[in-house]
């Protein structure tokens, strides 16, 4: 597989197993009762900090569960200023991404210092992404072709699943000079290969091809009644006789009937009656398989008349004028062709494909005059994408219980898409994201409470979803020099002990067991940790175990326990903060 290299990518590519862990600490929680600092419950996330932390933040809660993510990362366009200040320990790395990226206009360097800021984020969102999740990212020419080789190599080649063309505008101005650009990229990878997107509801337009003119029991519409094989299914190969006017009717070069002999002949009976013969048409049969006569199939049977031509075309015109017609009918009032019934109760939604028009979707203008409206009149965000974006990707993308995330949350488009959809439908997706920028609060989060509690006046007046959300800030990092950070809280040290050592989110405390993570495929775990004072493994401490288990993981600063009294009660002794290990 072709593989894209660019300078500082063997600094980067194990970047994300460097990143330090750091904590959540949750500012204010806001619901329709306003902002508090009551922790309401909630599993909507916004958190304002750097993605990459942030990301890191988030695995042991979240690694393979989140269902869809969408990104829209800056595109590099050389006039943006994007700082993203990975700490890569090498001086060229830092150099290049300690500086804002894009000043420098067409420096050249630019798209290296790019690639260096998503190659890690792109390894952290894989492995939050769930097992039947889908990443969509957002992104223009100047950087797809490179976007494109580097999530090859992340979530694989068999995971791509289509490079969607979004038209972002709906009229191009006069003044315009060279090739207009009218859309931008949506590039979707998987983490699973064979994805299926949901299907999207039918449209009037769709429904309105499908009519019921033979008094059916549902509408239908005109389907083709061949299949492509004929080599390969010759025995679907034959002739079906015309009861209107007896000539013998073939399925097109290439193709064949859809159904074998047996069920055809049911079908054909509900004109008039039908047989089998054995008629003299290898010729025929030959030139609709594309073999030599001596290669076709013998012994195939045609579906011929049963009684002679005129008392079959008598029945069949009564069916014709009566009505329902079989499944196989023939066209043009009894003169054409064979043809299908295919009913609209079996064919379900409309299958989205690359093409996302602005009619459907929504485009940037709509997108900016939605954030007027939101804003009171005031311009807040210059590139903001259409809420109906977001809303057609979690309609093929989610279920209504689905995680989301956007990790460059940007104006905070998604979390309103996910309060829109689950207003419509009752749903309970959840949304996490993250911007780093100062804005976080004031744009991002702010958004999200007009939309909950409604916004704009008069007629552009838009009633609130409902909902809630907490507001978090990247809180202290998890180790600080090999050691635990007395700055972290306990619970946030167990919430990670736990789920490094199970991948399960930590259970409610026990009372009785203050230091009982909790049991996991028949292994007890305890963690027996004081900020302020040294723990030990000893005697005492077994005695205070109540937990009945088949195996223990004990950790504790020391263990005065013999390998003998360890093997005796199955414990794995785990020395703090040695043996806590890293994400």
């Amino acid at each position: 597989m072709p593989t894209l290299n660019w300078i500082g990518k063997d600094k980067v590519l194990n970047h994300h197993l460097e990143v330090p862990f750091h904590v959540l600490e949750r500012q204010y929680s806001f619901d329709e009762a306003g902002k508090h600092e009551e922790d309401n419950g909630s599993e909507n996330m916004i958190i304002h900090g750097d993605n990459l932390l942030a990301l890191k933040s988030l695995l042991p809660k979240y690694e393979g569960k989140i269902k869809c993510i969408y990104i829209d990362p800056p595109y590099n366009t050389g006039n943006e200023n994007w700082v993203y200040n990975d700490n890569v320990n090498d001086p060229q790395i830092q150099r290049w991404l300690h500086q804002v990226v894009g000043k420098e206009g067409e420096d050249l360097s630019r798209h290296d210092k790019w690639l260096c800021m998503m190659y890690p984020r792109l390894k952290l969102l894989q492995r939050l992404l769930a097992d039947d999740g889908v990443i969509f990212i957002s992104i223009d020419d100047n950087e797809q072709a490179n976007l494109k080789l580097i999530c090859d190599e992340i979530f694989g080649v068999n995971c791509f699943v289509a490079d969607t063309s979004w038209q972002r505008t709906y009229s191009t101005r006069n003044d315009s000079k060279g090739i207009v650009s009218e859309v931008e990229h949506v590039l979707i990878y998987s983490k699973q290969t064979n994805w299926n997107p949901n299907k999207l509801p039918r449209t009037a337009e769709m429904n309105s091809k499908y009519k019921n003119p033979d008094n059916d029991i549902a509408v239908w519409r005109t389907d083709n009644a061949y299949a492509p094989g004929a080599v390969s299914h010759q025995g679907m190969v034959y002739a079906i006789q015309h009861p209107f006017n007896g000539k013998m009717l073939y399925p097109s070069n290439g193709s064949c009937w859809r159904y074998q002999q047996e069920t055809m002949l049911a079908i054909m009976n509900g004109w008039c009656e039908y047989e089998l013969k054995e008629i003299d048409d290898i010729n025929e049969r030959a030139l609709i398989c594309g073999v030599a006569e001596g290669d076709v199939r013998k012994n195939v049977k045609a579906i011929v008349l049963k009684k002679s031509l005129s008392e079959s075309k008598e029945h069949a015109e009564k069916v014709l004028k009566k009505g329902p017609w079989p499944k196989f009918f023939f066209t043009k009032n009894g003169k054409g062709g064979i043809a299908r019934k295919t009913y609209l109760k079996n064919v379900g939604g409309k299958l989205p494909t690359n093409l996302w028009k602005h009619d459907d979707v929504g485009h940037t203008d709509e997108a900016k005059k939605e954030m007027l409206n939101i804003f009171g009149g005031k311009t807040t965000f210059d590139t903001p994408k259409p809420t109906r974006l977001l809303q057609f990707i979690l309609t093929i993308a989610t279920n209504k219980d689905s995680i989301i995330l956007d990790s460059f949350a940007g104006s905070g488009t998604t979390a309103h898409a996910v309060l829109n959809m689950n207003k419509a439908d009752g749903g309970n997706r959840k949304f996490i994201c993250i911007e780093m920028m100062d804005y976080a609060d004031t744009i991002t989060a702010e958004r999200v409470k007009r939309v909950i509690n409604g916004y704009g006046e008069g007629k552009k007046a838009v009633d609130g979803t409902g909902g809630n959300f907490s507001y978090y800030e990247l809180g202290e990092p998890l180790l600080v020099d090999d050691k635990l950070n007395n700055a972290v809280s306990t619970e946030k040290i167990r919430e990670y002990i736990y789920y490094m050592e199970t991948k399960q989110a930590l259970p409610e405390a026990s009372a009785d067991e203050p230091m009982l993570l909790g049991v996991y495929h028949g292994a007890a775990y305890y963690f027996n940790y004081e900020k302020d004072a040294s723990t030990t493994l000893n005697a005492a401490f077994l005695k205070s175990i109540k937990t009945q288990a088949e195996a223990y993981v004990i950790y504790a600063d020391t263990c005065v326990l013999s390998e003998n009294k360890l093997q005796q009660f199955h414990i794995t002794f785990k020395k703090i903060p040695r043996d806590i290990a890293r994400l």
